[in-house]
């Protein structure tokens, strides 16, 4: 084989040693020819893009107009029905999809197809004198007269539309902050109604539920009786007060001090929703009598009033205090003892005190 390190810079496979004049390897290849696209040769199809620009700045307008009317127009009252909620969350989602791409694809497009795509190269330096400043302001000035915004009055116009209305949505939405819940997030319907404990309930018929109708490994989806005969606000109610009914062998429970007489021959309720974000817990392992959130998760261990074994929950789910009735029927002896589902910023004043 020859020697590679001989050679001239005349012959491929050059290599320059150590002492001797350098020969660049790799030669800058520079800039690549500058190649025209059809808007920079034809006027009709500039002008094609111009309108296709605007007409995406228009769907953005449509879509703002969209998320406000769905926002204002549809009334979520206090027993509004699931249907009207999934139109105006599927509205909302539409008109905010369509703000948001409208705006974006319309830049990228006018900025590929309209604005100059020249290829430069500048040596970086410090920007420090007047004069350097002065050369940056014309620089941007001439970035300004590249977009051709000022001589294309249809793109400059519907873009400050778009961009005039796209914000709103977000104002509106600060209507959702109030009014302040105060302590109504502290208490359920399990609390006795002029001294008459709430019985439990199947979920979703209302039908009341037995001691002797729930087995060993058994769980029952429940609600507090007559909720479903609430006329406004039961899907409130209903997300507070939804719990979860098993039962197993007593010598499996171990119960804190006070908390003895809150389950009856093995029956347990707990809250059905989950403390890290208030997804519904409705996955029972019956084997290992541990309680999954399918959300992201979080494990809670029946067996231990329910504590947090696993995800990123944070306290355990809260036990509904029960007991049975002259009749045989499953009755809540008081609200819980602590407000159910996530945190929020009242919670520790609101523990223990959930009829207040």
């Amino acid at each position: 084989m020859g020697n590679h390190s001989d050679g001239s810079p005349n012959h491929s496979g050059t290599v320059a040693k150590g002492g001797q004049n350098d020969v660049e390897k790799f030669q800058d290849p520079g800039i690549p020819p500058h190649r025209l696209r059809l808007a920079d040769t034809d006027p009709k199809a500039a002008k094609k893009a111009e309108r296709q620009v605007a007409l995406l700045f228009g769907i953005s307008v449509v879509g703002t107009v969209i998320f406000l009317v769905a926002y204002f127009a549809i009334d979520l009252g206090k027993d509004s029905a699931i249907a009207t909620i999934r139109l105006q969350n599927a509205l909302l989602g539409i008109g905010t999809a369509f703000a948001m791409l409208g705006i974006g694809t319309g830049i990228v497009h006018w900025a590929k197809a309209l604005m100059p795509d020249h290829e430069v190269s500048e040596e970086r330096h410090a920007i420090r004198t007047e004069e350097d400043r002065q050369a940056a302001v014309r620089i941007v000035d001439d970035i300004v007269e590249e977009t051709g915004i000022k001589r294309r009055p249809l793109i400059r116009n519907t873009l400050l539309g778009a961009v005039a209305l796209a914000p709103l949505p977000a104002l509106a939405i600060f209507g959702d902050l109030g009014p302040r819940p105060d302590n109504t997030l502290a208490h359920t319907m399990w609390a006795p109604q002029d001294g008459k404990l709430k019985r439990l309930t199947r979920d979703p018929d209302g039908t009341p539920i037995k001691a002797a109708d729930v087995t060993i490994g058994s769980a029952f989806h429940v609600i507090p009786d007559g909720l479903n005969e609430l006329s406004e606000g039961k899907l409130n109610e209903k997300a507070k007060s939804v719990v979860l009914l098993m039962r197993l062998n007593p010598e499996e429970l171990h119960p804190s001090p006070g908390r003895e007489d809150w389950a009856y021959n093995g029956i347990v309720a707990y809250s059905k929703i989950c403390t890290h974000v208030g997804c519904p817990v409705a996955l029972y392992e019956q084997q290992t009598h541990h309680l999954l959130c399918p959300c992201h998760q979080s494990t809670f261990d029946l067996t231990q009033q329910c504590k947090v074994i696993f995800g990123p929950a944070s306290r355990p789910l809260p036990q509904l205090p029960i007991a049975v009735d002259s009749e045989g029927y499953l009755v809540a002896t008081s609200d819980f003892h602590e407000p159910v589902g996530p945190s929020y910023w009242e919670r520790e004043q609101h523990v223990l005190i959930p009829n207040s």
